[in-house]
């Protein structure tokens, strides 16, 4: 009988994972060096194919034992590099180091949270992270969810228990695209659309819609718009709810994290009095994915989610005190994503976390005012929190659009897309800390050459 290939867990799981994690890193780095920038060169069509080449049959006869450092390294190669200063275009962070080698012992302890048994200690440690994040949002409890758009479906379906299938969503114009979807997947009636010129959620607008639409509503504002990093005006939007009988969802995925720092959590102010927050800390808490959150004001809205399944929490065994995760989640086997959370948190403490929300702020600043004294673009606004929108000076929507790809299919830079004022802007969505204001300053002038390329 052949033997069989080695485990990861277990005694000797660590022996045999030696060797290979010496295979993983240099793969790693000989993709990051063959790829040289950002972003892979070539486009679609390139990437593809020499991901085809390397691969080779998928599913051979016999196995091939060099197929760990092919498969990385090519991957590394036609990867997107979140730690290169000029990949900037999405809430895409590159993770912390301590927080991906955390995942890892995850990955070999591979403990599935739908039920105690199944994970003893990592169920004991996701109650004291949710419950430690949640306080942090004036909050009771929470749950962890794969990232903001499972936080706010599962918010949007405790807002349908608690106050019936009728419940209305009423949104702000460039709040998350999740939202709406999810009223459509759980069976909502149509949301109501708010028009935000502004773009933010107006607190008048807002009186007015409740005012005169049926209810009950759910009003979701936002804590950090996905185009901008806009916040709404939280106080001013809880205030007309509680005025009105609504029930109250922030979405906070990207701004919540402003939370750990000391300089900007202020603008915070009004998060406690959303029934439902949603946080996420693949963004601002440089995680790697997925790592979301849920948090809840009254803990007994969570009861909503709990669901009978006698192999996992039979009523006897809850009775003589197992754990019931069942409830915790719409998933049933689920990985331990809070063990890198909390690995971080412990690590990097509110001080630590602090100064990297108050660096990729400060770094947004500083781009935003490199913007704003170069002739050769426009600025849309100073940064709420970290994006910046801009353009190159007198080009139309179509130069934009054009600039932004050649920078991609060349691979030299990787910025997003924004509309905004009736026009379309480049966003750079700042999240490496360790950015330079130099890197900044040459990511204008790679712009304007490619801006000028295009021109000519």
């Amino acid at each position: 009988m052949r033997t069989p290939p080695p485990l990861a867990s277990g005694p000797q799981g660590p022996d045999h994972l030696r060797p290979l994690l010496a295979t993983v890193l240099a793969a790693l780095r000989e993709g990051g060096q063959a790829r040289g920038g950002p972003l892979p060169a070539g486009g679609p069509d390139a990437v593809t194919a020499t991901v085809r080449d390397a691969v080779g049959e998928v599913l051979p006869e016999k196995g091939d034992p060099g197929a760990l450092h092919t498969l990385v390294r090519v991957l590394a190669e036609g990867a997107a590099d979140p730690a290169h200063p000029w990949c900037a275009a999405h809430l895409h962070c590159p993770p912390l180091a301590v927080a991906a080698a955390a995942d890892l012992a995850a990955s070999v302890l591979n403990p599935s949270l739908d039920s105690w048994d199944q994970a003893p200690a990592a169920s004991a440690l996701e109650s004291l992270l949710t419950r430690a994040l949640a306080r942090e949002t004036g909050h009771t409890d929470g749950l962890v969810t794969t990232g903001g758009t499972e936080a706010n479906q599962l918010a949007l379906l405790l807002a349908r228990e608690a106050r019936g299938a009728a419940v209305r969503l009423v949104h702000a114009a460039g709040a998350h695209h999740s939202l709406p979807r999810a009223a459509w997947l759980l069976g909502l009636p149509d949301p109501v659309e708010i028009p935000a010129p502004a773009g933010t959620l107006d607190p008048a607008a807002l009186d007015d819609a409740l005012t005169h639409l049926p209810g009950p509503h759910l009003v979701a504002a936002t804590a950090g718009t996905t185009d901008a990093g806009l916040i709404d005006p939280l106080p001013e939007i809880a205030a007309r709810c509680a005025a009105h009988g609504a029930r109250l969802h922030i979405d906070a995925a990207y701004g919540g994290c402003l939370l750990f720092s000391d300089l900007h959590r202020h603008r915070l102010a009004g998060l406690e009095a959303a029934h439902t927050v949603t946080l996420d800390l693949h963004k601002l808490g440089w995680q790697p994915v997925p790592a979301g959150l849920l948090t809840v004001r009254d803990a007994g809205d969570l009861t909503a989610l709990h669901h009978p399944t006698d192999y996992l929490n039979a009523d006897d065994d809850t009775a003589a005190g197992l754990p019931d995760l069942l409830g915790r989640s719409l998933r049933t086997t689920r990985r331990p994503d809070v063990l890198k959370a909390a690995v971080t948190l412990k690590t990097l403490g509110r001080s630590g976390l602090g100064a990297l929300v108050d660096r990729v702020c400060a770094l947004a600043g500083d781009f935003a005012h490199l913007v704003d004294d170069d002739p050769r673009f426009d600025l849309r606004d100073q940064p709420a929190i970290s994006t910046v929108l801009f353009r190159p000076a007198h080009a139309d929507d179509s130069g934009v659009a054009d600039v932004r790809r050649h920078l991609l299919v060349t691979g030299r830079a990787v910025l997003g897309r924004a509309r905004a004022d009736g026009r379309l802007w480049l966003k750079a969505t700042l999240l490496n800390p360790t950015t330079s204001t130099d890197d900044l300053a040459d990511l204008l002038t790679l712009v304007h050459r490619a801006h000028a390329e295009g021109s000519r």
